[in-house]
């Protein structure tokens, strides 16, 4: 368990990290999302213990996710237009 610590805690420095240098590029916005979609599913593992369970209950936050995560995609690439 101290090891998911430890990467989240990495990943979240690291997405820090990408926002205060103000590092934004296509590939590097794309790897924040993977990153955020894996810290997430470390959570719902680990920390709310779905490691476990059935694959149907495990599904509900993976699915939520994707979605969120697709969403907050969409938004971001989607052309401003005023």
């Amino acid at each position: 368990m101290q090891y998911i610590w430890i990467v989240l805690v990495f990943l979240t420095l690291f997405a820090f990290l990408v926002g205060y240098l103000k590092l934004v590029s296509f590939a590097l916005i794309i790897v924040l999302l993977i990153t955020t979609f894996i810290k997430g599913q470390l959570v719902a593992d680990y920390f709310m213990d779905l490691k476990n369970v059935k694959n149907s209950y495990r599904f509900i936050p993976t699915i939520w996710l994707t979605f969120v995560i697709s969403m907050i995609a969409v938004a971001y690439f989607l052309p401003i237009t005023e």
